[in-house]
């Protein structure tokens, strides 16, 4: 089993293959925040530890500050109403 450790701040777990990566990368970089994209298009074990951790098997994932926002439609909504500013400024 993959054991991921996190750094403090924006990590998008994707595949080579996913229209709502890409989505997700454009928004962040949008919006100016920098992040750690993790590829797991060939990597089953790193695959099956964001099943372990999220209950989810589409990509992406996000994390902000080592918690789960979801993918996508979860990132533009916090954008939507106001929160994603403030989650992103508490990245020390």
């Amino acid at each position: 089993m993959v054991m991921l450790f996190f750094m403090a701040g924006v990590t998008v777990y994707s595949t080579n293959s996913c229209g709502y990566c890409v989505r997700a990368k454009m928004l962040l970089k949008k919006l100016g925040v920098k992040f750690q994209e993790v590829d797991v298009t060939n990597d089953p074990d790193k695959r099956e530890w964001l099943v372990a951790t999220t209950g989810r098997r589409m990509v992406p994932q996000i994390f902000i500050n080592d918690n789960a926002i979801g993918g996508f439609d979860e990132l533009a909504a916090l954008e939507r109403q106001g929160k994603l500013a403030a989650m992103i400024a508490e990245i020390a």
